[in-house]
């Protein structure tokens, strides 16, 4: 299956070719590379950026991983997505770069004459990046096959990984890229919610749409309420994914991707529509109790794991880090409790491989704010994979920006690198080049915690002030790249 940008567009979260100078058989008269600004000093560009909170940063060189400048390096602080190279790290070891999840289409009972003399199982594997083209390629097959009705029942299986109802618990309910997590997902665990006036009310719609198909879902249901806040409330009752938004929100027109809490029925719920399209009448999904036996009728594999972690990392999409980490710690033997165990199997992990004592993990997506590493361990993990060319060709070219937010269009020197950010946390690592050519691993964070908590539950897209604080933060790691590239070049 091909990934498209589309599947990895989310309510927030998006954070690759490295820059190259032009060959030519003369040397030129000035300089290719835009003139770098002069060296700052750290701590002028620390106090003049005026984040609060903790800032740390250190610098390593990756000829040797000697310490070549540093503040705060032991402390450790939230990573927000940066946790996520780690995670591709643990993956990469655990499943192997060639690694393949695969969605099965199971029969329990003799398939005769096109009709199913037993129950067919929808069962997953945990891909992250399972979508409704794919589950429409699957009912195809069926159909192509021969297959007409089904005499027992249509069930779903997401026993392959634990059932994770969220991601994080502080985050605001319609928080899309804070999805449950599961070992059978479809749209990275969103249901797509779209709404138009007609007359004097709305017309709303949920569906699990593609760019193809539009399978209707009823699991996940909206009301229009007349309230001017919240924004969004959700519960669940009766096994439904009960939604209400408020009215004056909504405007002429609309839509958004919010969050799915049973991804195993909302897969269940599209797959039947789209194997009714096909001319195949399912009952309604019901959950497997145990792991599916059976026929293979139909199967989906997925693009390789170091296809799909070039993605994740660029996209910074939460639910395949989750999905990814939680196969790496089932590869590994142990089928974790949640999230919170395979993070600590992850940061067990990390600290025998890497020497990151400090790391504490609580998820595999950066996302729950109680995860800690210091900028030190973070910065030789990224030195000591460098290295061994494990990391650094997943990782995206890091843009530079004006002030006012545009791309420089002459980036001067070479960075690839992840970011992460959470509400008044902001991060950035991996590895720079100066102009002179010296290769650098660098991490750098900055937290606010006090601040974060005060915004935290508010139920907002964007509380008050953490825009601003994001954009300064930014500036600032910006500023230091800078200055490191002209004080080692």
């Amino acid at each position: 299956m091909k990934l498209r940008r589309r599947d990895f567009l989310t309510a927030l979260a998006g954070t690759g070719a490295t820059l190259a100078l032009p060959a030519c058989a003369n040397a030129p008269e000035r300089s290719l590379i835009p003139p770098l600004k002069p060296a700052q000093s750290a701590d002028g560009i620390v106090s003049r950026a005026g984040l609060g909170g903790d800032i740390a940063y250190t610098l390593l060189d990756m000829k040797n991983g000697n310490l070549l400048e540093g503040r705060g390096s032991n402390t450790p602080l939230p990573p927000a997505s940066v946790a996520k190279t780690i995670t591709a790290l643990y993956a990469l070891e655990k499943l192997g770069p060639d690694y393949r999840f695969a969605t099965r289409l199971l029969a329990t009972g003799p398939v005769q004459n096109g009709v199913l003399r037993g129950d067919l199982v929808l069962a997953g594997g945990g891909d992250p990046t399972l979508d409704t083209d794919a589950l429409a390629s699957l009912a195809a097959t069926l159909a192509q096959g021969g297959l007409r009705r089904v005499e027992g029942r249509f069930l779903v299986w997401g026993g392959a990984l634990p059932a994770v109802e969220q991601i994080a618990d502080d985050q605001a309910v319609q928080a899309g890229y804070n999805p449950s997590v599961g070992g059978l997902n479809l749209n990275f665990n969103r249901v797509y919610f779209e709404w138009a006036r007609q007359s004097n009310d709305y017309r709303v719609t949920m569906d699990a749409r593609s760019d193809r198909f539009r399978p209707e879902v009823r699991l996940a249901q909206m009301q229009i309420a007349n309230r001017a806040s919240p924004l969004y409330t959700f519960r669940m009752a009766r096994g439904r994914e009960q939604w209400s938004v408020a009215r004056s929100a909504l405007g002429n027109s609309g839509s958004r991707w919010l969050p799915v809490r049973q991804p195993d029925l909302y897969a269940g719920e599209a797959f039947q529509a789209l194997a009714a399209a096909q001319g195949i009448t399912l009952s309604a999904p019901a959950r497997a109790s145990t792991a599916p036996q059976g026929q293979l009728l139909a199967q989906h594999r997925s693009d390789s794991l170091a296809e799909i972690l070039r993605a994740t990392l660029r996209y910074s999409t939460n639910l395949s880090a989750e999905s990814i980490g939680l196969s790496a710690t089932v590869a590994s033997g142990t089928m974790p409790r949640d999230l919170s165990a395979s993070g600590a199997a992850m940061s067990a992990w990390a600290r025998a491989r890497y020497g990151m004592t400090s790391l504490r993990m609580v998820d595999h997506s950066g996302l729950g704010a109680a995860s800690r590493v210091s900028m030190s361990d973070l910065a030789n993990m990224f030195h000591r994979a460098g290295r061994a060319g494990a990391i650094k060709p997943l990782l995206r070219e890091h843009p530079f920006r004006d002030g006012n937010g545009r791309l420089l269009p002459n980036q001067p020197f070479e960075v690839r690198a992840k970011t992460g950010t959470l509400y008044f946390v902001s991060a950035l690592a991996g590895y720079m080049r100066s102009p002179g050519g010296q290769d650098m691993a660098f991490a750098i964070c900055s937290s606010d915690l006090r601040r974060r908590a005060q915004v935290v539950g508010s139920g907002q897209d964007r509380p008050e002030g953490t825009a601003e604080w994001a954009r300064t933060a930014r500036t600032m790691q910006q500023d230091l790249l800078y200055r490191w590239a002209r004080a080692y070049s």
